[in-house]
């Protein structure tokens, strides 16, 4: 009873520090003119720190979450707690464009994979119901970052410079998720050191290595992959497209702000859905309504009608993601949790990286954002088409299951 009411502590510190670190890494786009007009170092140098970041991601994910399956989530959570704070710091006292870039691209980037992974598998480690609806929790919290860590970041840079902002962020930082990190616990499954939890007779049995050679690992990183390249342009490009379609930059910014308010709501409901209906069945569904929410920013041109489709576009895409971890702790080891979700992560974070650069080359070439959007879509038909491909892991204990 005690450990089933303390899964719901690993769930609130999970959101708590994903959306802390979120936030870390995530206040360069409010810093972003400030740390240009100070130091004279281009927008895009300053602002490519941040696909740097993407990339760290996607390089320490898995590495991170195999570290978690050895030694547990607290000691690495910990770290990249330790890590994040320190990389913000030192990055406020950068005095060359490559040491920036350095500081907060990879060690931001690679601090704040430390906890999405462990975390996500850690949570999914403590539920055999409800586990839909508490990874979307987790992810929830993480998505609470823009509408509390950039503000605050918004508000210091107004008083403030920007190196001493972002000291005081490393500040927050330190206080909030060193102190949480120590509440995180390895799930009770695994605490004795017992590899398969016993009486569980769904849990399939499989080394490490054919687990990351399954079909069905291949097929969760292709989807990831597709799925966060389907949003990545349109999360980073949209406010930038309403400007040039004559919106005033304050109401643009908005847009941001309605589609992240809609992904809260999208994140619970997808978890629900994905505990009554399934996390397959949900996530593929979600993935071809992502796709058709992206094109539709090609018919928008007023304010209105871009708040609709923000809206839109941001439960669907927001609720998809958490579905992923759903689907992997059905289908693989508890014990190796860690490394499949950090692989999916490192897909994921790819796939975000192609937005900023994409969007930009686009936007270059034929002096509209038509484009991006139009090959969101057909990424989004790739991640829908791929997944509907996938197919339960057999156990032991369970014949194949039919998609």
């Amino acid at each position: 009873m005690e450990n089933s009411r303390y899964r719901w502590v690993i769930v609130a510190a999970g959101g708590l520090l994903g959306c802390v670190a979120i936030g870390g890494m995530f206040s360069l786009p409010v810093f972003l003119q400030p740390i240009a007009r100070d130091t004279g170092w281009s927008v895009t140098g300053v602002s490519s720190a941040m696909t740097i970041g993407f990339l760290a991601m996607a390089l320490t994910s898995m590495i991170w979450g195999t570290l978690s399956d050895r030694w547990g989530p607290l000691p690495v959570v910990l770290t990249g707690s330790v890590v994040l704070a320190a990389s913000l710091g030192l990055a406020s006292l950068a005095t060359s464009l490559v040491a920036f870039q350095f500081i907060f691209g990879l060690m931001v980037g690679a601090a704040c994979a430390a906890i999405f992974a462990p975390m996500m598998a850690c949570v999914t480690g403590w539920f055999d119901t409800h586990r839909s609806l508490a990874v979307s929790l987790v992810s929830a919290g993480m998505g609470m970052a823009p509408m509390t860590m950039a503000p605050l970041a918004a508000w210091l840079v107004s008083h403030h410079d920007w190196r001493t902002s972002m000291q005081i962020v490393a500040l927050v930082v330190a206080g909030i998720m060193i102190p949480v990190s120590l509440l995180v616990r390895r799930a009770p499954a695994l605490e004795a050191g017992a590899s398969v939890p016993s009486g569980d007779p769904d849990q399939p049995e499989m080394s490490l290595s054919q687990a990351l050679r399954s079909p069905q690992f291949i097929i969760l990183l292709a989807t990831n992959f597709f799925c966060c390249a389907t949003h990545s342009g349109p999360i980073i490009h949209t406010v930038s497209y309403a400007v040039s379609c004559g919106i005033p930059l304050i109401s643009a910014v908005t847009i941001y702000s309605v589609e992240g308010f809609a992904g809260m709501g999208g994140r619970i409901a997808f978890g629900l859905m994905g505990d009554r209906f399934g996390a397959k069945r949900v996530l593929v569904l979600g993935l071809l309504a992502q796709a058709f929410g992206a094109l539709g920013y090609v018919f928008v041109r007023e304010l209105a009608a871009f708040y609709t489709v923000a809206a839109l576009f941001g439960f669907i895409y927001a609720g998809t993601m958490p579905l992923y971890a759903s689907l992997a702790r059905e289908n693989f080891p508890l014990r190796m949790m860690g490394t499949v979700i950090g692989g999916t992560a490192m897909a994921g974070s790819l796939g975000m990286a192609t937005g900023p650069l994409a969007g930009g080359l686009i936007y270059d070439t034929f002096a509209s954002y038509a484009w991006l959007y139009i090959g969101s879509w057909i990424m989004g038909l790739g991640a829908f088409l791929i997944a509907m491909t996938f197919r339960p892991v057999p156990s032991a204990g369970r014949a194949p299951v039919p998609a």
